[in-house]
């Protein structure tokens, strides 16, 4: 969106005063922001807006089945019904639209039947629709009109035969038919049930020969042939029953017919005369018609092909597929359940918009549901009475051509109410309009001063109008526009214009060329991640010049020394220096942003042990907090320990061996790469001590106390045996040194003993 300096009187600053040397006029005209930057006074800048005016917003109809009869012209469902937007380049203008299903609406009904000879049973049960079919719909409105058509096939070989008598009836034996036609209006609309089955009841079967038929021929003439069939400006149904498949565009061909169908209505006494000279409709060419005429389609189709159009409902908006019984005894209902489900769903469709114009939509629906995109067009699920409101944004990107204002229409589908959108497009300035004629500020009147610039009569040329096109030869022009004998006309980016230098404008309106000789410019300056001017400066003749705090070609390196300071305030941590507002640390054992971390330091292996163990294996005092206190670094995990990064690689790493509470080992690497992220590697498997082994263990102790026990026995087995040896010997020393006395015992003694002891026996003794 660009804004133009406007004139609000001559004492102005002239054009000069806010271009710079050889930029042209037309780069007074800019964005908001870019103009403010330049030196631009706010009050100075033309800056139109987009603005609204509702023309026609009559409330919608709040009425009840009950209430007074009105005109379908008197029922209104949308609001607002007429508006105009000014709609300016990039600016969208939104309104809302709202929608409310008005009760007790007209309807008007036309069935339009197959009669080949297939439908002879059906027709037998359609004889009565228009009096039930009546009694029905009543309950739903109490304006409703129906009427009646038919169709059978084109009237040319190979889908009828054409002998004489088959022209006259074309079933086989004692069938009495009716000729084969195209398509008849047989009841115009009426609100007569009685008539509609009358003349239905007159109606007879009629025969062709191929089993597709004729039923599009018939649809687009009862679409476009508003007048014979009656339509008034009301719901409109029309109910296509049949029991075969149908022809297209390009099966005229079989019957020699090349003719495209031309789309308008051809009956002459309710009878379709053309079928012969055109061709089958397309679809799209269908889908057409039914749109412009507001018409929606109930397909009343037997069950066999029910595929086939139902892929065709997916085609034609505002359609409903019913399948119909095989004699047509269930259509009451059918009709009655396609027109609930077609009246429940509103989706909007615009016309063709102009070049350059957009429209979205957005949707809020019942209970609250709300759609955007294609989904923003339409709600579902609508009854009586409900009401929904969409907000429709519409936005010019740029200007068509001639800047002639241009009519959208937008309508609910299946509806005849619609708004009229006029919309007219703000492509130039007002201040066009106050322009001063052959002003004197235009070199003495040779032009026209607006919005603070001449705009030049014919035959001149010149920022004032100062040079006229027969007063100079294009070397005297061509001169004054070189800086030098070896340089291009303007640098070869602009073009002399009566000695002048005026620059190319750019595709991008930020960038421009200026200098007498559109030397210079404002985008070939030094960039900075991808910046110009690393985004803290401006580029003037391809030189940067630098914001405060900022120097370096590309105005990349910062004077600011805050990202510097470490946590005790200290630059760099007292062991670095800050360049352009990084830390260059000084001392290899230290690095990262404020050369505060030193892998290598002691202690760092117990300070990340928790961390790592919680992250690597899941356990650790910090399991339960490791998401949230042990994500500053980076993990990597490696197979066994020959796999860790080993010393004298481009940044310092600690290796480091701790214990978890299983006493199992674990084996890893602390670091700060180049890019001050902090990387652990850690061998992925825990090196934990064997476990005791039960058996042998067991084993041993058994054998030891078995040993000890042995042992013992033979040690208390040697010490007897010592002990025995030690009194035996004593027992030998003492028999070698006892010594044997004879002693004479005195023979009194010794008689007197012997004799007490046997008793007074007689005892000699030796003497």
């Amino acid at each position: 969106m660009t804004n133009c300096i406007m004139q609000i009187n001559l004492l102005l600053p002239l054009p000069q005063e806010f271009l710079k040397q050889g930029e042209a006029t037309s780069t007074r005209c800019d964005e908001l922001e870019s103009l403010r930057k330049r030196g631009c006074d706010g009050a100075k800048v033309e800056n139109p807006r987009g603005s609204q005016q509702v023309l026609k917003n009559k409330a919608v109809t709040n009425r009840n089945k009950g209430a007074k009869k009105l005109r379908p012209e008197d029922i209104t469902q949308i609001q607002p019904q007429k508006l105009t937007l000014s709609l300016r380049s990039g600016e969208p203008q939104s309104f809302n639209l709202k929608f409310k299903r008005a009760e007790d609406y007209p309807i008007d009904l036309y069935y339009l039947m197959d009669l080949s000879y297939s439908m002879k049973d059906d027709l037998e049960n359609v004889k009565n629709l228009g009096t039930q079919l009546m009694l029905e719909m009543s309950k739903i409105t109490s304006d409703f009109r129906i009427g009646f058509g038919s169709f059978v096939e084109k009237t040319v070989m190979p889908y009828i035969s054409t002998t004489p008598a088959k022209l006259l009836n074309p079933c086989t034996g004692d069938q009495n038919c009716t000729s084969p036609f195209s398509y008849k209006n047989v009841l115009k609309l009426t609100s007569n049930g009685q008539e509609f089955n009358t003349l239905v009841g007159q109606q007879q079967i009629s025969g062709n020969l191929d089993s597709p038929e004729g039923g599009f021929d018939a649809i687009m003439q009862v679409a476009v042939c508003g007048e014979h069939i009656g339509w008034r400006n009301v719901t409109r149904l029309l109910v296509f029953s049949t029991d075969a498949g149908f022809h297209f565009a390009g099966d005229g061909k079989l019957g020699g017919i090349v003719l495209p169908n031309d789309g308008k209505c051809h009956l002459e006494n309710n009878m379709y005369t053309m079928s012969h000279y055109y061709d089958y409709p397309s679809i799209a060419h269908l889908v057409q018609k039914l749109s412009d005429n507001n018409i929606q389609t109930i397909f009343a189709i037997t069950e066999e092909f029910q595929p086939v159009y139902k892929e065709l409902k997916n085609l034609i908006p505002k359609s409903a597929v019913g399948t119909l019984s095989a004699n047509s005894s269930n259509v009451i209902n059918l009709i009655i359940d396609a027109y609930n489900s077609l009246s429940s769903e509103v989706i909007l469709e615009n016309s063709k918009l102009a070049e350059g114009v957009t429209i979205t939509y957005q949707s809020r629906c019942k209970n609250g549901v709300t759609g955007e995109g294609e989904m923003g067009r339409k709600c579902s699920n609508i009854s009586i009475g409900d009401e929904v409101s969409f907000t429709i944004s519409i936005t010019a990107k740029q200007c068509p051509k001639m800047g002639k204002p241009e009519t959208i229409k937008i309508k609910p589908l299946g509806f005849t109410e619609e708004v009229e959108i006029a919309l007219n497009f703000i492509c130039e300035c007002d201040c066009h309009k106050n322009g001063i004629e052959d002003s004197e500020i235009c070199h003495n009147g040779n032009g026209t001063f607006e919005c603070g610039a001449c705009r030049c009569n014919e035959g001149r040329i010149g920022r004032h109008c100062e040079c006229s096109t027969n007063e100079v030869t294009s070397e005297d022009l061509d001169k004054n526009c070189r800086k030098d004998n070896g340089t291009d006309i303007c640098s070869n980016n602009g073009d002399c214009v009566c000695g002048t230098c005026e620059c190319k404008k750019r595709e991008n309106p930020e960038e421009r060329y200026s200098g007498k000789f559109c030397e210079c410019d404002n985008f070939n300056c030094d960039r900075s991640n991808n910046k110009l001017c690393g985004g803290h400066g401006r580029c003037e003749c391809r030189v940067c010049i630098c914001d405060a705090n900022w120097t370096g070609s590309a105005c990349d390196c910062s004077l600011d020394t805050t990202t510097c300071l470490a946590s005790n305030k200290q630059i760099c941590n007292g062991r670095g220096t800050c360049e352009c507002g990084t830390c260059k640390c000084t001392d290899p054992k230290f690095q990262g942003p404020t050369c505060e971390i030193c892998p290598t330091c002691p202690g760092v292996c117990a300070e990340h042990k928790e961390c790592v163990q919680c992250r690597a294996f899941g356990t650790g005092e910090k399991k339960e907090t490791c998401e949230r206190d042990c994500s500053y670094f980076n993990l990597i995990k490696v197979k066994d320990r020959d796999k860790l990064p080993q010393p004298g690689q481009a940044f310092p790493l600690m290796h480091c061996k701790e214990r978890d509470a299983n006493d199992c080992w674990f084996y890893y690497t602390y670091a700060v790469n180049n890019n001050t992220e902090k990387e652990v590697h850690v061998v992925e498997t825990l090196d934990c001590p064997a476990g005791p082994d039960i058996i042998p263990i067991v084993a041993g102790v058994v054998a030891g106390i078995v040993l000890i026990g042995l042992a013992l026995l033979l040690i208390w087995k040697l010490l007897m045996i010592i002990h025995d040896r030690r009194e035996f010997a004593k027992f030998e020393k003492e028999k070698m040194n006892a010594k044997w006395d004879t002693v004479r015992v005195d023979s009194r003694q010794y008689q007197a003993a012997i004799f007490e002891k046997f008793n007074g026996d007689d005892v000699f003794l030796p003497v």
